[in-house]
Order: C-alpha cells, then structure tokens, then sequence
C-alpha cells in the first residue's frame, strides 16, 4: 500500500491578463503549499477495476463521474495501456469550492501514487505531466511537490520559486459558502492594459521579497488577486471574513484562487493560534492555523 498526502494551496498573487480564443484566461500567479491536506491510500487488488473510496466531503464525491481522483485513475491507466486493479481510499480534509485546489492536490497525489505503485521509470513524468494538465489547470502545480511555484498560461506553465527567510504563520478561513469557478471568470471584468502591467511589476517585487529573504508577515509585499473583484461583493461571507483578519491584525489578509477561502498572514504564531481560536468562534466557519510546507 502506498500513503500520500495532498497537501493545499494559497495564491499570494494572481492576476488575469487576457481572454482566450478557447475560453479559458491566461493569468499570472503564485502559488504556495500550505500544511493543510487531504490522504490517499492506493494498493492494488486481486479484482480488476477501479475502486474509490471517499471520507468526508461532499456526498457527490462518492460518484466517480464527479470525482477527480477516479477520472485521473482512470486517465492513468490509459495512457500507460495498463490494465486497472485497484483501491484507491481518499480522506478529505480540505474544504470543496474553497479556492484551495483540493481537487487538483487530490488528482496530482493519486497519479504520483499510482506511478509508484505501479514502478514507472523516471521517463514517465513528461506523460503524468501531461495527464494533470488535461485534468485542471492547479493539477500540474502539485505534480512539483514544491514549496511555491510562479505559474503562467492557465497556471500549468511553472517556474519552481525557492523562498528564503522565515516564513510567517497562516491563518486560514474557510467561511462555509463555496464559490464556484466557472461563475467567478463569467463575472469578472479585466483590468486596464495600465492596470495589469502594474500589477506585474508588483508581482516581480513580490518574488524578489520572498527569494531574498524578506517574506514575513510584517513585509508581506504586494499581495494581489484580481479575483477578489467579482467574489467579495456578490459573497458576503467571503469579505466578512478578510474584513476580520484585517480587523484583528492581520499582516497582510487575501482570497485565495477564487474563493471562497480567504488567509492571514502572522510574524507571531501565538498570535496567529489567538487569531485562529477566536476566528474558529464565528459560526459556519473553518479555520486551519498552518504553514507554507
């Protein structure tokens, strides 16, 4: 059998720089791995098949139609002309519609360990590459197993960025309303060709803060998400949320992807566990003290 955990995301950045021809948007972000995580467990069976099991979350997970564990296995063992025997076990911990990528951590970790599983030679990851990206555009990001990375394209065009320094503590806020993708791009209106250009520069200042050594609560840089725009005034439990991080102290607060979770970042971690203790008294909400991992 063989155990993996698929961790969490958080955007630091992220703006959208174009419409495309094939309705997706390109964008440039910054992705981070965060402490919190789902589990897989993979082992192989005497019947033929693909079978998933699912803890927590949403019932709908249960169906494999509808879950991206069992369309990465699947997808798997196509590619590689194998033919499938296999119980795949996932136990979810990370909130569904929360802008944490747990869906794409999950598919990354269930194509890593089913490569393992099954003893693919190291030429195979150009092909796994090439599975996540056809399954979401987050999915490449966790098939790196980095820190932080920059990405580009939709996000799976990556640049694997090493932070140096301290990192600060993450108070992490799931408020229990999911926001939903595809609605967020419909909704959203791009910013001036002024406008983004700016925000690229700050984006170039902000990689430059955190590869020097200077990423810390109280000198966070220039954190950014274009999505914020369309989210927090349609979704007031999204911007209460950020409203109380900042209220409360926060170094510097964010939505991460779009939505609907939103983080703050803390030099203390007392403060941050006093934050996170007095965030996790607010009715519906969820909240993960953590850190970049």
């Amino acid at each position: 059998m063989i155990t993996l955990k698929a961790f969490a995301k958080i955007n630091l950045f992220l703006e959208v720089t174009r419409r495309r021809p094939d309705g997706y948007h390109d964008l440039v972000t910054l992705f981070a791995r965060i402490g919190v995580s789902d589990r897989l467990s993979l082992k192989k069976t005497a019947a033929p098949g693909i079978k998933l099991l699912v803890e927590g979350g949403p019932r709908g997970l249960c169906r494999p139609a509808e879950n991206i564990v069992f369309k990465a296995a699947a997808e798997f063992f196509k590619v590689f002309g194998l033919s499938p025997a296999v119980e795949i076990k996932l136990e979810k911990n990370i909130p569904v519609g929360a802008g944490l990528g747990g869906g794409s951590s999950d598919a990354a970790a269930a194509l890593l360990g089913l490569a393992r599983l099954y003893a693919l030679p190291r030429g195979a990851a150009g092909r796994l590459l090439k599975i996540a990206a056809g399954l979401g555009s987050d999915v490449p990001f966790f098939m790196l197993e980095a820190r932080m990375a920059e990405g580009a394209g939709r996000g799976e065009k990556l640049k694997v960025l090493k932070p140096a320094g301290r990192a600060p503590h993450i108070v992490l806020v799931y408020p229990g309303t999911p926001v939903y993708t595809k609605e967020v791009y419909h909704s959203l209106r791009l910013g001036t060709k002024r406008e983004i250009l700016g925000r690229l520069r700050d984006f170039r200042k902000l990689r430059a803060l955190i590869k020097g050594g200077g990423f810390a609560a109280g000198r966070a840089g220039p954190l950014f998400n274009r999505l914020e725009d369309p989210v927090l005034p349609r979704y007031k439990a999204v911007r209460l949320a950020k409203e109380r991080l900042v209220k409360l102290g926060a170094g510097a607060a964010l939505m991460s992807g779009s939505g609907a979770s939103v983080f703050g970042l803390f030099r203390s971690r007392a403060k941050a566990a006093r934050i996170a203790a007095e965030m996790g008294r607010v009715r519906g909400y969820t909240v993960f003290l953590t850190k970049f991992c």
